[in-house]
């Protein structure tokens, strides 16, 4: 029987830490890690934070390398729900970076946390 998109998650869950917005602001400050919005463009355009680099999760892997290339900087990722920003983590981690987190909350309090 086929995972469903739940059990995937939850499973990404257990491997990869899931924080809230406010404690990945805090953590990103101090860290100067990277915040990347996994929505699609037109999703960033129309809600965002100036913080946040849009890639969208459909092409992370083809442009991560590129934009950091230490494999150890703090990555956290977000989106509308974090699915996709977990399975995005999912994906960096199988590259090879090593501190990748994933940002709940509402988007909008998201968006207020890393744009203070």
């Amino acid at each position: 029987m086929a995972s469903t998109l739940n059990d995937i998650v939850t499973h990404i869950k257990q491997q990869i830490p899931h924080i809230d917005c406010e404690t990945a602001a805090q953590r990103r400050k101090a860290d100067h890690g990277l915040l990347i919005d996994v929505r699609e463009p037109s999703e960033h355009s129309a809600q965002n934070t100036s913080e946040a680099i849009n890639i969208p999760r459909g092409v992370l892997e083809m442009k991560i390398t590129t934009l950091e290339s230490d494999l150890s900087r703090p990555i956290y990722l977000h989106c509308a729900s974090a699915v996709r920003a977990a399975l995005s983590a999912e994906q960096l981690r199988r590259i090879g970076y090593e501190n990748v987190f994933v940002v709940t909350g509402e988007l909008s309090n998201i968006i207020q946390a890393h744009s203070i």
